[in-house]
């Protein structure tokens, strides 16, 4: 690997075949934004690829949870061209299309994980850092120009950006990026509100489970997390014909942490099985670990993968995040050498320590029967619960809804002194303190509050009646800049 600069800006590359392959990658992603400024990176990435002209050789962009990444592949002389244009575009974006790519974005619906591993880690995180992966936020439409601008100022310049080739940089190649200062990142630790052992009902597809890890690198976790995925083949897919795809995703969170979500498709109707099978199968390999033969051949996996040629640009990938990130990483060698030595105790033993953080997600409507080690009930997880309302003002529904629905004549809302809260028809309380707010969303004369912790809380004149008081007081007491109006988008949705 082979590491010079252009126009302030790393670039590494190696020899790999043809054609050539180039990543400029951004250290910004969706774990940058708030929840008020959800989508804006997704938004100037838009922005900058809808400058192009028609192409006729492969290229892309994407935004996951801490990079932006503008993709192409062809001839040297289109590489160029392709990545002049981009830098172009990010140093002078063309604000006068927002409406338009908003418009773009709300039809693509595109999500930066799969939504079972957005949800864990939503609830791993609440709704910031990675938690917002699941979300919608408050829509492209209501996002500033001048937010816009000020994002890309911090975020897409020459020292926060690395470049990746697949070949030697082509001749000529210039990167007009502005100058700017790289985030400091440095001891910046997630808050990590679910912290496990625990499941919960979620908008999901998928059954999945969520393992956390504070080590950046750890081998011994990667192999026996491959194990249960592999464990997971031969069962819910070839035993039980439950299945079809067991998928693991790999979440870098940041200073150090780590998600690994196991998530599993179910036929209809088998999904809690599928869950109970899932659960049952981490507990086993976190009490007996892997056997030799298995850790063998996911070495052998890993061997036979890094081997292939295709492989070269993923390997980059990895180093481009090293760099911008300031985390150490291992080299392919490095890690297939920590690979091999690797015993099924360790691997046991780190498996085991990441099952206290387990997170495991069920589809809305599945009551799986999970137990922990000590046969003692999984507990239930979600949204910070109570039975007691706060001290406040009490709105009800109205005296008609009242009437005719029991569920109305259960659910309370509550404004105290610091805090709104919520009764729903099941008896839970949901509370969000106001310097826990990170969103108020408006529609019309009602309000929608939503809490770093999860919970959503609506304030509408169609649920509880008389509600002005709680709207004006929201007004007052949550920062200016956490309102919006509802999306264009969104407007009719329930």
């Amino acid at each position: 690997m082979h590491s010079i600069e252009i126009d302030g800006v790393t670039v590494l590359w190696t020899e790999a075949p043809p054609p050539l392959e180039a990543a400029l990658v951004f250290g910004c992603g969706v774990r940058d934004e708030t929840f008020r400024t959800f989508g804006i990176t997704h938004l100037v990435e838009h922005l900058a690829m809808s400058t192009l002209p028609r192409l006729h050789h492969d290229h892309n962009a994407c935004v996951d949870l801490r990079t932006t990444d503008f993709l192409a592949t062809g001839r040297p002389e289109q590489i160029t061209a392709f990545l002049e244009a981009v830098c172009g575009a990010l140093s002078d974006l063309p604000l006068e299309r927002l409406d338009r790519e908003a418009g773009v974005l709300a039809a693509e619906a595109g999500e930066p994980e799969h939504p079972t591993t957005g949800a864990l880690l939503s609830r791993r995180y609440g709704l910031a850092c990675a938690g917002l992966a699941p979300w919608r936020g408050p829509g492209a439409d209501r996002l500033a120009p001048e937010a816009v601008r000020e994002h890309v100022r911090r975020f897409f310049h020459a020292d926060n950006a690395v470049l990746i080739l697949s070949g030697p940089p082509p001749e000529g190649l210039r990167l007009p990026l502005p100058r700017g200062e790289r985030p400091r990142r440095e001891g910046v630790v997630p808050a990590v509100l679910g912290t496990g052992p625990a499941w919960s009902q979620e908008c999901v597809p998928h059954v999945g489970l969520a393992l956390h890890s504070e080590r950046h690198d750890d081998v011994a976790l990667s192999l026996a997390v491959d194990v249960l995925r592999e464990r997971l083949v031969a069962k819910a897919r070839h035993e039980h014909g439950l299945s079809y795809e067991v998928a693991l995703d790999r979440c870098a969170i940041g200073a150090g942490h780590r998600e690994r979500v196991v998530r599993v498709d179910a036929r209809d109707g088998e999904e809690k099985h599928v869950a109970e099978l899932l659960w049952t199968e981490a507990l086993r390999l976190a009490a007996d670990g892997p056997d030799a033969a298995e850790l063998a051949e996911e070495v052998a996996a890993a061997k036979e993968a890094l081997a292939d040629p295709r492989h070269t640009v993923s390997d980059l990938l990895r180093l481009a995040d090293a760099e911008l990130f300031g985390e150490p990483t291992l080299d392919a060698q490095e890690w297939l050498d920590a690979a091999s030595s690797v015993t099924p105790d360790q691997a046991r033993r780190a498996f085991a320590t990441s099952m206290s953080s387990a997170l495991l997600a069920v589809p809305d409507g599945v009551e799986p029967a999970l137990a922990l080690p000590d046969g003692s009930p999984l507990p239930a997880g979600g949204c910070v619960r109570s039975r007691e309302l706060p001290p406040g003002r009490i709105f009800r529904p109205g005296s008609l809804q009242r009437l005719i629905s029991s569920a109305a004549r259960r659910t309370h809302l509550v404004l105290g002194d610091n805090v709104i809260a919520m009764r729903d028809p099941d008896g839970d309380v949901h509370a969000i303190p106001f310097d826990e707010v990170v969103g108020v969303e408006a529609h019309g004369p009602g309000r929608v509050v939503f809490g770093r912790g999860g919970c959503v809380i609506p304030v509408l004149p169609d649920l509880f009646a008389k509600i002005a008081p709680a709207v004006q007081r929201l007004d007052t007491v949550v920062p200016r800049e956490l309102h919006y109006p509802v999306s264009a988008y969104w407007v009719g949705e329930e």
